[in-house]
């Protein structure tokens, strides 16, 4: 499926309350549990959406628009993502993810763009030229990605006490 406003939008409106509806209120072990060493908590996954509503898709976007595939995007400092939320706690960190998502998506309907303008190239730092449709495609994908990871982490922490059910639990097994 090629990027269509109408069906993404959506998604990228709801993916605030899915964390909200996953994360606030857990005790501290769920928010701090990783897959191991160099392996991102729930919090870093975030803290990581924070940074890049900060300095990524919409900014992006802007810098797409204004310099096409001229001038590279500036990188994005993947390190830096995940510390974005440091001392922070969850409910800030959900308060402010929710606040950004929604002032990124008002600023997108700002700019009015329509299905011709997905076409329209920018020049990311590693891929090269990539189009507009791209980026916003991945928009999306990358929120159901991090979804989909902070679920993986957080079930993979009954890994072992599940005991024989593994064998049906497909998102506990390294595959």
């Amino acid at each position: 499926m090629d990027f269509q406003f109408e069906s993404a939008v959506p998604v990228l409106e709801r993916t605030p309350g899915v964390l909200s509806s996953l994360l606030a209120g857990l005790p501290e072990p769920w928010l701090q549990a990783s897959e191991g060493p160099g392996k991102w908590t729930p919090r870093e996954v975030l803290s990581h959406l924070i940074h890049g509503e900060r300095t990524d898709w919409i900014p992006r976007v802007e810098h797409l628009l204004a310099h096409g595939d001229r001038v590279a995007f500036p990188p994005f400092d993947q390190d830096a993502s995940a510390r974005a939320g440091d001392g922070q706690t969850i409910p800030a960190l959900l308060d402010t993810f929710a606040a950004l998502r929604k002032q990124s998506l008002a600023r997108l309907a700002e700019l009015r763009l329509g299905n011709a303008d997905l076409s329209r190239t920018g020049r990311h730092p590693e891929f090269g030229v990539v189009t507009l449709g791209q980026h916003l495609s991945t928009w999306v994908a990358h929120d159901l990605g991090h979804v989909s990871q902070v679920v993986r982490v957080m079930s993979r922490q009954y890994k072992q006490a599940v005991g024989p059910w593994i064998a049906y639990l497909s998102l506990l097994r390294s595959e």
